[in-house]
């Protein structure tokens, strides 16, 4: 049983539909938020997502936005507040990253990559921040990222790229929000058990690999979201402009001594 209390608050999700955005929504709802989630129109349903989190007691609202537009974002902050009032915590989860080797990759994704990582995070992150500081009261920001972020990973190039200009990011906002008293951090989760890794990987594979990993497997969904309601919580107040890595020592892995 958890004991995180975000009752009262009102969080907004992107990226919540599946994976680990559906992961971070229902463990900010288990710990008593109501959640706003978002997703991709004409993407994977957000009716599950809303289901968890209406079976936990609270209150769910699906809102379909582009989060790799600023118009669609600037629709979706404005969608949350004529519907909650306010926003009290934002966990922003868009990315876009194309497995293709770096001679072949073509510049086109390389700038949708970048723009469904990077430049989204920026956007929803200023247009959240902007409501915070005019309502006065702190707030929390959380950024998903990944250990992309820290290794470079072959062949991900502009995902790479994309998640590190994002933890960099991450700590020029906390700096600039300081007299805001909003805190501001990033999680890098390790290998995780998504939908997404399951269109590249078997099930078979996705077993035999993570038994290669120091917790002897992948990470879920919700070992993400139990670390973004950590930070989204009071329990977190101290803490801002930092990177939590969720990897179950995934970094590490080849530094384990022999068995």
């Amino acid at each position: 049983m958890t004991t995180l209390n975000l009752s009262g608050k009102i969080a907004l999700v992107t990226g919540a539909a599946r994976g680990i955005g559906q992961g971070c929504a229902v463990a900010l709802a288990r710990c008593g938020a109501d959640v706003i989630v978002n997703g991709r129109p004409g993407g994977t349903s957000l009716s599950e997502t809303c289901q968890q989190i209406e079976d936990l007691g609270r209150q769910a609202t699906p809102v379909e936005a582009d989060a790799f537009e600023r118009s669609a974002c600037e629709q979706l902050v404005a969608q949350t507040l004529a519907a909650a009032g306010r926003i009290d915590i934002l966990v922003s989860n868009p990315a876009s990253g194309r497995r293709c080797a770096f001679l072949e990759y073509e510049p086109g994704d390389f700038d949708r990559d970048i723009k469904g990582t990077l430049t989204a995070g920026f956007n929803m992150a200023q247009l959240v921040a902007l409501h915070m500081v005019e309502r006065g009261g702190g707030g929390k920001i959380v950024f998903i990222s990944s250990v992309h972020a820290e290794v470079p990973y072959p062949p991900t190039v502009a995902y790479n790229a994309a998640k590190a200009g994002l933890n960099h990011m991450t700590s020029a906002i906390a700096i600039e929000l300081f007299e805001h008293r909003i805190n501001v951090n990033v999680i890098n989760p390790g290998w995780i058990d998504t939908p997404g890794e399951r269109r590249d990987f078997t099930e078979e594979q996705i077993q035999r690999e993570g038994r290669k990993l120091p917790w002897g497997r992948l990470g879920t969904p919700a070992d993400i979201g139990r670390a973004a309601a950590f930070l989204a919580s009071d329990d977190a107040d101290y803490i801002t402009g930092t990177t939590l890595r969720v990897d179950g020592g995934f970094v590490y892995k080849d530094c384990a001594p022999p068995a």
